[in-house]
């Protein structure tokens, strides 16, 4: 039966069965569906059971619409309020916070399902799910949630303006475009409201957590710890040169440099207090050659700023003011809690540290008693072979050994060192040979401490992505890198990038070992790689202005947009006296457009409004649904033959609007309004006349 019905409507069974659905039900169903993809972000977070209980209590408020079974009573609902607080205060250890507050109020969304029995109880589960829609942005802001929040605001909406009317009216198609329409009505106010309302710190912003940060960059390393990160493909820094950009092998992007070493991590050293001054030391010997960039980087768990190198000066990030180790890490003494950008400029030519011995130095010759004997062997035997070399010439002995002894740069090198992690280096550097960039760095560090060489380790990230769309190069966290520095006495400290050795293309070619793609990436990037490139680079194009133009939009940014309109000195008044310009014009607008669509109105019904308002004066009064030809019998019943001329011109005015060659033309409105003028002095004679 069903199926017959469809092929006749031209419809698919199922659309066919939603519309012979009871409109209640149809409209208790779009709700619902409305407030699971409200709820869905949430998942990720949100405890196991809090998710599970929402997608039962929403499935079976469901069936109990498409059944319509009674809802269950009180207790139950109460009952199942008791066992989730009772649940969230158990996970969370309390009822107060962000993650418990959510967890709290998804539940209370769901619950309020299966009480919808008034129209206000339909509105709390409509502001539930407003303010649902925001608590999504505690924990991203990312351009795809933001879509996912437009369509959620237009469903409940939607939702909305459904239960405003009566049964069956407007149709949920119809009540769509009218939200639609009320979306686009107001997005002008909010575009103006984001782009002029003052940010007034800290009202303005969204709450972080302490551990927000996941650039990976650590201030800890250990054999397979940056490894580990090269399967992360995200961005970690967005860069974008003024003019040329520097080429791959040079784009090295400091970050902590390590150099106190257990046996199994490696530290930095620690802070002889905090560096003093926001420039680089009397150390540092900069080149000629600068390039000048601005960078947008992600928010970090480190106090660190991996800079390209080296990079002598950095401004203020608000209220954090950066400063430079004596190793040349920027140090900003908290992690960046929100995505920040800067601009600076970098020297990929440069001289740093002491060119003549210092006690200092000493601590970059430390080793640990009792770890890796085989390898310090090696190097004591590579030392006595060349009792008379430099340092420059034992680190490309070093180098030479690498090229030629059969090493591997490989990301999955397994682990390394007996069971409490110990001589790793041992097994690395004489057994198994395989490696990725931290193995070989800490080796070739290990080695030249071993031969008298002052040497450190230095991790951050090393190439970047180039997208052609809009001309930043992406730093993703398969970047991350680690490499070494030795010193050289007459010249300081000296990069020295074993991986290079080994695995040239990884330097020379910015190329990263990074983790398989998923089914859809790797079918694309398989079938057309071009095509593949090219929506990856849109991507991240888009994803590039979302944070600069909206997520990166600061008092800042609201200033320099005043002074390109004009303004000297700009400061919040300004933004204030401009916010309510525009909130007077927009009402000015407003006015305009209401007092057009008065007057765009039907011109006879305009004129039959002036007809009955004058009868009305006269003592006829007629409601606004009384035809012309029931307000002319009533003139005649009250004033008789001497409302003649009155019911002529009613019922020429009937004429004029239902006869068969009527329609909305010049002509017919200027007889409308001409048939309302000859009203009017009819009904002035009428008051005059005596009456018997």
């Amino acid at each position: 039966m069903t199926t017959a019905l469809a092929s006749r409507t031209g419809t698919t069974p199922r659309l066919a069965a939603w519309r012979h659905l009871p409109r209640e039900t149809r409209d208790t169903l779009f709700l619902l569906g409305v407030i699971a993809w409200v709820i869905a972000p949430h998942a990720a977070h949100l405890p196991w059971w809090c998710t599970a209980l929402a997608a039962v209590v929403l499935l079976w408020r469901a069936r109990l619409a498409l059944t319509g079974a009674p809802l269950p009573g009180r207790w139950v609902l109460g009952a199942l309020l008791l066992a989730a607080v009772a649940a969230t205060l158990v996970t969370h250890r309390t009822l107060f916070g962000k993650e418990a507050g959510v967890t709290l109020v998804v539940v209370l969304m769901a619950l309020k399902t299966l009480e919808l029995r008034a129209r206000r109880d339909a509105f709390v589960v409509f502001f539930l799910g407003f303010f649902l829609v925001l608590t999504n942005f505690l924990y991203s802001q990312s351009l795809p949630l933001a879509l996912a929040m437009v369509l959620a605001v237009w469903g409940l909406l939607t939702a909305l303006v459904v239960s405003q009317m009566p049964v069956g009216q407007p149709s949920l198609a119809k009540a769509a475009a009218l939200s639609a329409r009320l979306c686009l009505f107001g997005a002008p106010v909010m575009v103006a409201l984001f782009v002029l309302f003052p940010r007034f710190a800290p009202l303005w912003g969204l709450p972080t957590d302490a551990h927000a940060g996941r650039t990976g960059l650590s201030n800890m390393m250990e054999m397979g710890s940056v490894a580990e990160l090269a399967l992360d493909d995200s961005i970690a820094m967005r860069v974008k040169f003024d003019g040329p950009a520097p080429p791959p092998q040079a784009l090295y992007f400091r970050g902590p440099v390590l150099a106190e070493f257990d046996g199994r991590h490696w530290r930095p050293l620690p802070y002889r207090g905090w560096p003093r001054s926001q420039r680089a030391d009397g150390n540092l010997q900069l080149g000629t050659q600068a390039f000048r960039y601005s960078l947008t980087i992600e928010p970090t768990r480190i106090a660190s700023l991996p800079l390209l190198e080296v990079t002598p000066e950095v401004p203020r990030l608000g209220e954090i003011l950066p400063r430079m180790r004596e190793d040349l890490e920027w140090v900003t003494g908290q992690p960046l809690r929100e995505r920040q950008r800067l601009e600076a400029t970098a020297y990929t030519g440069f001289r740093h540290g002491p060119v003549a011995w210092t006690a200092g130095l000493r601590d970059y010759l430390q080793l640990p008693e009792g770890y890796n004997p085989r390898t310090l062997a090696w190097a004591q035997a590579l030392r006595q072979q060349l009792p008379d070399a430099d340092a420059r010439r034992l680190a490309q002995a070093v180098f030479a050994h690498i090229r030629t002894q059969g090493y591997a740069y490989t990301l999955a090198p397994g682990r390394y060192g007996d069971e409490q992690g110990r001589h790793a280096i041992d097994e690395f550097w004489l057994d198994r040979k395989q490696g990725f960039c931290e193995h070989f760095a800490a080796a070739f560090v290990v080695v030249m401490r071993a031969m008298g060489v002052p040497a450190r380790i230095v991790t951050g990230y090393q190439g970047a992505e180039y997208n052609p769309v809009d001309g930043y190069h992406l730093v993703r966290h398969a970047y991350a890198h680690a490499w070494a520095e030795y010193w050289q006495p007459g010249a300081g400290w000296v990069r020295a990038d074993p991986t290079g050795a080994v695995a040239p293309e990884r330097i020379r070619m910015a190329l990263d070992l990074g983790p398989a793609t998923g089914v859809v990436a790797a079918t694309l990037s398989t079938v057309n790689p071009e095509l593949w490139r090219r929506l990856r680079n849109h991507w991240d194009a888009v994803n590039n202005a979302w944070n600069q133009w909206v997520l990166n939009y600061s008092r800042g940014t609201q200033f320099e947009l005043l002074r390109h309109l004009g303004f000297d000195a700009p400061g919040w008044q300004d933004l204030v006296v401009l916010l309510l310009g525009l909130v007077a014009a927009a009402a000015s607008a407003g006015a305009a457009w209401a007092w057009w669509e008065r007057h765009r109105q039907d011109p006879w019904v305009q004129a039959y409004r002036r007809m009955q308002a004058q009868l009305a004066a006269a003592g006829l009064p007629s409601g606004p649904h009384v035809p012309p030809r029931t307000l002319a019998a009533q003139a005649r019943a009250r004033w008789g033959e001497q409302a003649a001329r009155v019911a002529e011109l009613l019922s020429r005015m009937e004429a004029l609007r239902y006869a068969p060659a009527a329609g909305a033309t010049p002509r017919s409105s200027t007889l409308a309004r001409s048939l309302a003028r000859e009203l009017r002095r009819a009904v002035l004679e009428l008051r005059h006349a005596p009456h018997p």
